[in-house]
Parts: C-alpha cells; structure tokens; sequence
C-alpha cells in the first residue's frame, strides 16, 4: 500500500474579504512567495505526483507547473473538491485535501499524516491539532475507543463540546475511490447552498468506514490566515524557520528577528548577514560574504568575500564577484562588478560593467537613459585597474579602458584610452576679491 501515488487538492478560491483586500487572499506574498505557494511546495515535498489548484474564474491563469480547475462560484469545500474531480478522475491513490492558507504546513508533516492514514488502513483520515485557542475550529469528538465519531463545528457544538481542545485542521487524506462517492451524497444546510467537504468524514463514519486522526504536534504548522495580522504572525515564523535552518548550515545572522530572507534566497557557509538586512527573491550570497546593516538585495548575486553595505540597495541583476565591495548608501541595478573592485560610497551604477581592482569614487553615477524611444538602455563599460574620481558622471554608452584615471567632477561622455586621464569639467577662475566686494550688498 505504501507504493500508492499521492495527489493532491489545494482549496484557493477563497476571496479573504477579512484582509480587506482587492488580492485575493491565497495570492498575498510572503517571504518571496505568495500564501498558497507554500502549500504546492508542501503538498511536492510530500511526494504529490498531481497537484490540483482549485481556484476563483478570476485567478485561474495565476498558477504554472501545477493542473487547475475552477470553482464557478464560492459554494463551499465541499464543493471546491468537487471542483478537482474532473481532473483527477483517472487518479487511483490518495488524495490529500488542502487549505491554500496554511502556509507553514510542511512535506514533513505531510508525510506523517499519509502515513498514519496507511497505517490504519483508513478511508480518510483527519488531520487535528490542539491550538492556544480553538475559536470557531470545529471540534474533533471521540468516542470511547478513542476513535472519531464525528466533527461539530463550533456553531453547532454544545458547552460540553466546545471545552474540546482538539479541532479540525481541514486537512485530511483520502482514499480516491471513496472520496468521489461521498462528494457526491453532500447536501446543504444552509441558504447559501454551500457543500462543506467536512460532511464527507461523517458520512463515511456512519458508513462504517474506518476514519482515523492524526495530530499535528505542532500548532503552528496548520494554523490557517484570514486577516493580515495572522499573514503577519506566519511570516514572522516562517522568516524564524528559514533563518534557523541557514544558521544550522552555518551562516551567521546576527539578529535573526530583524533579518527577512526569502525562501528562495541561497546562502553559503560562513556567509554573515547583519541586523535589519532583506534578501529577496533568488539572490545568492557566497562563503564569507558579509552584508551589513540596512542592506537590501532583490535577485542579485553576492560573490564570496564580498561586503554589502550598511544602507545598500542591490537591484535584480547586480553581480558582486569574489572579494568585491558595494558600500554605505550604494545602488546597484543590472551591473556586474569585478574582483576585488570597491563601490565605497554615494554611488549609483546602473547597467555597467565594471572591471577588477577598480575603484569608484564617492559621488559616481552611471547614466544609462537613451532619448530615443524604444531604444535599449545604453551601457557603461569600465575596465580592470581603474581610478574614478568624485563626483562622476558616465553617459552610456561609453567604455573606459584598463588602467585609466578620470578626474573629480568629470562627466565622462566619450572613450576613454588605456591608461588615460579624462578631464571633462570647466577650468576653475578665482575672481580676487569678488567676496569682499559683495558681502556688504
């Protein structure tokens, strides 16, 4: 049995008026994915072989690498799984149900749930949990044997129920070929004509299929969003999960709770990042890189030994090589930056290439704006061993050769030779006395 083939439904059609949003809920970003991404990649990391987004006609073309079906209209979960059924009529295996706003559920957990369900060669099985508050969770009632007899929501329950700790999770696992049949006997109970896919744990129940529970030991795992207080709360465990496990891997992180780094992002060992520092998307940081203080980075690369920062802004396509430096109150887009080559201070370098042992004087800035429309912005090129002064202006396209010099206060709008110096600036005149003529107007 244990060579079944897992699938899986994630339940995303959902508006989430509590978020108050025009996004739907499922669709929010956290930490560089959005809320119901971290669900597929649970339901993968579980070993689901089909996974099924069930999803709003709104949303329906918001999803890749993933099968979709659409929920015309918001009846329910029940009426959401039924949704999938189409898609997954040939599938013989199981079949994990899912909420698409549970976004620290984990493969882990996943595992265990499939794999108590095939312990207790059970039809369905429940996946509870004992939260700090149950609020409106539905209760998980027992009988004797320990076993489930049924699940009350919490509207429904009496006093004596709702002293419950353990409560429905809504997630659960079941065996595809009884799943179907039992969608199929839901009715409403409600004006809304809304199906609830929980209905079919007690239908199965009073059919005398085995249904078993297995408890999540951690709360925190299953706890569902619907508000941006909780979207908050669940980024900052997530963020406290994703830092644990990038210093377990030997990165240091100074502070990790003022440190977001997004799933995605790579970090190598020995690789340091500083307090109040972002790395986003697939940016990627080498061995002994130190990002300091204030620093954010969005899709770039970090070589090792370099140093980012504080107060640092690297763009999507920034490349630091090796031991190359990005300093305080530095901008970077679309640029690649040679060895051991320094942008100290006060710069901004936009699509350039710079080469290495370079250094760039406080003040540079590259200018990559072309005045005819439609056209590609121009580049700016700088070789290896060269010295930039302050206060610099490169308008792209230019190239400035290996072991060239330019002077402070230069705006530099031609080539410039190997191992030149470009002058581009007035010459300065004293007007002896001028001060002194005019101090008293």
């Amino acid at each position: 049995m244990s060579d079944l083939p897992i699938a899986a439904v994630v339940m995303a059609a959902g508006l989430g008026t509590r978020m108050r949003s025009a996004v739907p809920k499922h669709l929010h970003p956290l930490l560089g994915r959005r809320l119901v991404d971290w669900v597929i990649e649970a339901a993968r990391a579980a070993g689901a072989v089909r996974i099924v987004v069930v999803t709003s006609p709104e949303a329906r073309d918001s999803f890749v690498g993933v099968e979709v079906a659409v929920q015309e209209h918001p009846l329910g979960t029940g009426d959401a799984v039924r949704a999938a059924r189409a898609a997954l009529a040939d599938f013989a295996g199981d079949v994990l149900v899912l909420n698409g706003d549970v976004p620290a559920l984990t493969g882990a957990l996943l595992d265990e749930l499939v794999e108590a369900h095939r312990r207790e060669r059970a039809t369905a099985t429940v996946l509870s949990f004992e939260p700090p508050d149950p609020r409106a969770y539905g209760r998980v009632v027992r009988d004797g044997g320990n076993r489930l007899a049924r699940i009350v929501e919490a509207r429904d329950a009496s006093p004596s129920e709702l002293e419950l700790s353990e409560v429905n999770s809504g997630i659960y696992v079941f065996e595809a070929g009884k799943l179907w049949p039992a969608l199929d006997r839901l009715e409403p109970h409600n004006a809304q004509g809304e199906l609830y896919v929980t209905d079919t744990i007690g239908l199965l129940v009073s059919a005398g299929e085995p249904v078993a529970v297995h408890v999540a030991p951690d709360p925190l795992e299953v706890e569902g969003i619907n508000t941006r207080a909780e979207l908050a709360a669940a980024a900052a465990g997530l963020r406290d999960r994703i830092n644990r496990e990038h210093m377990l891997a030997g990165v240091t992180i100074v502070d990790p709770q003022s440190a977001w780094i997004d799933a995605e992002v790579e970090l190598e060992p020995d690789a340091t990042v500083h307090p109040f520092v972002v790395l986003r998307g697939s940016t990627r940081v080498g061995a002994g890189a130190e990002i300091l203080s204030h620093t954010v980075a969005h899709d770039a690369e970090i070589g090792s030994g370099a140093t980012v920062g504080p107060f640092c802004y690297l763009r999507p396509g920034t490349v630091l090589e090796p031991d190359s430096k990005a300093g305080t109150f530095v901008e970077m887009k679309n640029s690649r930056v040679g060895e051991r080559t320094k942008v100290p201070h006060l710069s901004y370098i936009g699509d350039a290439d710079i080469g290495a042992d370079t250094n760039v004087g406080a003040g540079t800035i590259t200018a990559n704006f072309s005045h005819r429309e439609g056209a590609p912005k121009g580049r700016t090129r700088i070789g290896n061993n060269v010295r930039t002064g302050i206060q610099n202006g490169f308008v792209a396209p230019v190239e400035v050769g290996d072991g060239a010099w330019t002077a402070a206060g230069s705006v530099i709008t031609k080539d410039v030779p190997a191992d030149a110096l470009a002058v581009a600036r007035a010459r300065q005149e004293n007007k002896e006395g001028y001060a002194a003529r005019h101090r008293n107007d």
